[in-house]
């Protein structure tokens, strides 16, 4: 029986420390590793598949943390459910969930509900506080500047000169380009 801890954090200047430490003082010998990605799914989450993809029988599966494995039901179910498949467990530390339990796998999956409704409470709070945000100075959010003179591409390819070619000549994308034509 192998037990493999995954640590994660959203951003390159937070570090898993206060994980690591927990974790370890639970179970010295488990192998640790740690991933810098956004917890929003599991897509892109190299580390964590890795893991998964190493578990066998009765192999165990260590988080400081619900949120740090997963924010949304679909991604949590998906996880355990591959767990599972390879007769291995999960458990959630802080809170002493233990998925090798009928009691555990029910508790998990009401705090996977909650995990979602968390996510979504914050998404709802941030698209008010950037819509209030616009209202507020509409002069801040007007978009990106423009800084290619549509007038110019358009009197380029008038003249016959290829898309890629206007593109090199005035420094812009050919997207740009085909974008004005």
């Amino acid at each position: 029986m192998t037990i493999f801890a995954y640590c994660r954090v959203s951003t390159n200047d937070q570090n898993t420390e206060l994980q690591v430490e927990a974790i370890q003082k639970a179970y010295p010998d488990a192998v640790v590793r740690e991933e810098k990605k956004s917890g929003t799914n599991v897509l892109n989450r190299d580390v964590l598949k890795l893991l998964l993809d190493m578990m066998s029988k009765n192999d165990k599966l260590v988080v400081w943390k619900l949120d740090r494995l997963a924010r949304n039901l679909n991604d949590l179910t998906n996880i355990v459910d591959t767990i599972e498949k390879k007769k291995a467990s999960l458990e959630i530390l802080d809170q002493r969930i233990d998925t090798g339990t009928a009691s555990g796998k029910a508790f998990l999956q009401m705090l996977g509900v909650f995990a979602e409704f968390e996510t979504n409470l914050r998404k709802e709070r941030q698209l008010a506080g950037i819509a209030k945000a616009k209202q507020e100075r509409p002069e801040v959010y007007q978009g990106r500047k423009i800084t290619t003179d549509g007038d110019e591409v358009k009197a380029l390819l008038a003249k016959g000169i290829k898309p890629a070619e206007v593109a090199r000549k005035l420094g812009i994308s050919r997207a740009t380009v085909y974008r004005y034509r």
